[in-house]
């Protein structure tokens, strides 16, 4: 496995150039987070997970974390000294506010970071992840005594967080779940039932674990109308802060997955454990909204940083890998002076970019929903937060599996070697387009929810903003005229598509959910192109810097290559449902439906 170069240069092309960081670093709070000192805490961060937390990736795929007889957990060989190193340094805590002990610098800024640390291990980046996604529930719903109680160490690093969501028997339908809530004389909860698939549900990193749990109370509303949610400690807590006994929740399993070995998926068991409702009894749908919806940014950006790990390691392959002659060569060539291998490293690099722009325009908007003076501009970022997010959740994750796909391949019969390392990429990455709602439900709320905001204006304006970059392209000159042309034309297929779903989505939801999966890919197409064309005309006038100088080209040609995919699924888009249920699960099978004999 090679070594991880962090991509700093290419993320602070993109806040300056593409983005608009300048607009976060002059809004109220964020007078500190200049471009300049932004860049100068992502280059630090770049070598801390290049030196501390990246050597940990092998030994986390080969050994796994292991459930022990005691029903302790173990993490791999480097992880426990890796995390206090973590935490010594604080990269936990940059985006979080100063009040407990944060750094109080904007999302964009904890995004970059979060895509830094997943392209060192992905698994081992799953811990601070899940504890940021309890932070900001407890920000948004906590009693002042909560968050005093738990925040501080939660954000120091030193204790962690979990979401504790699914059940054995619900899957994504979190409505269905059972585990019940009984409330006690003095304010807490008895919590009892079982959760499955917790990400770092159990560890040795810190001495303890704050668990968010949903459950029930006893004359709950059915559904997901009837959730509530609890903070229910591992250990807990005296009145003088210390730890105390351990709480009523065990781990029964650590599960045997397909990739991130060295993240602890894990089976808790509840049992009387003792739990404090955050907020009020019922709305702990709202509240899980909080952490799910800043996961699935998250997750859309490990699409992208296991992509760009993979990236790095098959460029260095095809550098070094000799065989056969390249055309007009005298000598055995490097796969790299092939055109088809240079096609899926192009493919990779102008994807894995996309990709990066659109992560980050969607938490530079996330910043300004929540910190611009202006309660307009608040409402439209968040509007925009709102359609992104899905987009980039399942189109970030859906090109982490072809991505990594094609660096295997670029290893030809070594890739399919696990010496390589290249499997692993391709292995840890496939769970992201599974969990945080898997991609078809990002899909559905697309269609379901996001585009009937405003009758549908909401991404109308947003088409017709992207359509405003016509008049620089066209200034440009014959070298973007490509890109003008592709941009043009396929923003027409997102503006044809999206009035489709408009219209079919009231009449024939059904529909409109069949065609959902292909139109989002549409949006994830053409916001890529955009974005690749502002950083073309972004690097202009520029140094030719190795980063300024590939904008050009890699723009070109996800305009000539990958743009044109888009105009290919309206047809999937706008076929409706009809033939996906015209045969029934026997004719799937191929099997005859039994008939009595005669």
């Amino acid at each position: 496995m090679s070594e991880f170069r962090p991509p700093v240069a290419d993320l602070a092309f993109a806040l300056e150039r593409v983005v608009g960081y300048d607009q976060i670093a002059q809004l109220p709070g964020f007078e500190h987070a200049d471009l300049d000192t932004v860049v100068e805490v992502l280059s630090e961060a770049g070598d801390f997970m290049a030196e501390v937390v990246a050597p940990t990736n092998r030994a986390g795929d080969l050994e796994g974390s292991r459930l022990n007889a005691d029903g302790t957990v173990t993490t791999p060989t480097g992880f426990k000294e890796a995390y206090a190193a973590f935490v010594d340094a604080g990269w936990g805590s940059v985006p979080l506010p100063e009040e407990y002990g944060g750094g109080g610098f904007p999302r964009t800024v904890g995004l970059a970071l979060q895509e830094l640390e997943m392209e060192a291990n992905m698994a081992f980046s799953l811990a601070p992840l899940l504890t940021q996604g309890a932070i900001e529930a407890l920000l948004g719903y906590g009693t002042d005594e909560q968050k005093q109680q738990w925040l501080p160490k939660m954000v120091s690093g030193e204790w962690a967080g979990t979401m504790n969501l699914t059940e054995p028997h619900a899957g994504s339908d979190v409505g269905a779940l059972t585990t019940k809530a009984v409330k006690r004389a003095d304010g807490t909860y008895g919590i009892t039932g079982q959760k499955i698939f917790i990400t770092f549900g159990d560890h040795d990193l810190s001495e303890q674990i704050v668990h968010l749990v949903l459950a029930r109370t006893p004359d709950a509303p059915a559904g997901t109308k009837g959730i509530s949610i609890f903070i229910v400690p591992k250990f807990l807590v005296n009145d003088d802060g210390s730890l105390g006994e351990r709480n009523g929740v065990h781990t029964v399993g650590v599960e045997h997955k397909m990739g991130i070995h060295g993240s602890p998926t894990c089976v808790l068991s509840y049992e009387d454990a003792t739990g404090y409702l955050v907020g009020d009894e019922n709305i702990g749908m709202r509240i899980m909204f909080v952490m799910m919806n800043s996961a699935r940014l998250s997750v859309g950006t490990q699409g992208l940083a296991v992509a760009e790990r993979a990236y790095q390691q098959s460029l260095e392959y095809a550098k070094e890998r000799k065989q056969g002659r390249a055309i007009g060569a005298t000598e055995s060539s490097p796969i790299i002076d092939f055109p088809d291998v240079r096609r899926m490293l192009m493919t990779q690099k102008a994807y894995i970019a996309a990709l990066r722009r659109m992560m980050l325009l969607n938490a530079v908007n996330v910043d300004i929903s929540t910190h611009h003076p202006d309660a307009a501009t608040r409402t439209r970022a968040d509007e925009i937060v709102g359609l992104l997010t899905p987009i980039c959740k399942s189109f970030g994750t859906d090109l982490g599996n072809e991505l990594t796909s094609l660096a295997l391949q670029i290893h030809g019969g070594m890739g399919f070697i696990e010496e390589t390392g290249a499997a692993q990429h391709y292995r840890d990455v496939r769970i992201a387009a599974i969990y945080e709602g898997t991609n078809g439900i990002q899909a559905a709320d697309l269609v379901g929810r996001k585009l009937p905001v405003r009758d549908g204006a909401s991404a109308l304006e947003f088409i017709a903003s992207m359509r405003e970059l016509d008049g620089e392209l066209a200034a440009a000159g014959e070298e973007f005229a490509s890109i003008r042309t592709q941009l043009n034309a396929q923003l027409d297929t997102l503006e044809q598509t999206t009035k489709y779903m408009l219209r079919t989505g009231p009449t024939d939801p059904n529909s409109a959910l069949s065609g959902s999966t292909p139109y989002l890919r549409i949006w994830g197409l053409v916001v890529g192109g955009w974005l690749m064309a502002k950083s073309a005309l972004g690097a202009r006038g520029l140094d030719a810097d190795g980063i300024a100088e590939a904008q050009l080209p890699l723009a070109r040609f996800y305009a000539e290559q990958l743009l044109p995919q888009a105009a290919g699924l309206v047809g999937a888009v706008t076929a409706g449902s009809h033939d996906l249920f015209a045969l029934d699960a026997d004719t799937l099978a191929d099997r005859a439906p039994s008939r009595a004999r005669v």
